[in-house]
């Protein structure tokens, strides 16, 4: 039976639904593959997040700011992959100098996943976190495996978390 364009493409997507993601590349960091540094914090809802209690799950990481320009075009973006997903926990750190700063951009943007205060960029400075928005991903375990270069979008996020699903940590 010869083989006809259809049935080659169609082998074709099959392989390539079988490949795992792959990570895409990350932005230099000292902490990619380190611990995450832990922290556990009262968030601007009042419930304390605390990242040891995730440990076994992939956790995204999002740092921002209200005056960043690119983080208010961001993050509803990552509200809205964040509400898709089940497995995956975000958490939002505001990296403002007040916290009513935060929250007011929290607020107007509807964001819903758990986000705090970064008061003293204690947080910034532990994640060595140099340009916002920036996102991390962690794997299960809590070591950062992926970090977004300036400009990347939820798409490369939703690859690396891909990626690290299939990871064993």
């Amino acid at each position: 039976m010869p083989w006809s364009r259809r049935r080659v493409l169609g082998l074709v997507a099959v392989a390539a639904g079988c490949r795992p993601p792959e990570m895409p590349p990350s932005a230099p960091t000292s902490l990619l593959g380190e611990a995450a540094p832990q922290f556990s914090r009262r968030g601007l809802d009042g419930r304390v997040v605390d990242l040891a209690a995730l440990r076994d799950r992939v956790v995204v990481v999002e740092f921002f700011a209200r005056y960043c320009e690119p983080c208010w075009k961001h993050l509803p973006k990552v509200q809205r992959w964040a509400a898709r997903q089940r497995d995956v926990a975000v958490i939002g750190i505001g990296a403002d100098e007040f916290a009513g700063d935060t929250q007011a951009m929290v607020r107007a943007l509807g964001v819903a996943f758990p986000v705090v205060h970064d008061s003293g960029l204690v947080l910034t400075a532990r994640f060595r976190v140099d340009k916002i928005p920036s996102t991390l991903v962690l794997g299960r375990g809590g070591r950062v495996r992926w970090r977004s270069f300036p400009g990347d979008g939820v798409g490369a996020m939703d690859r690396a978390v891909a990626a690290v699903r299939r990871a064993r940590d």
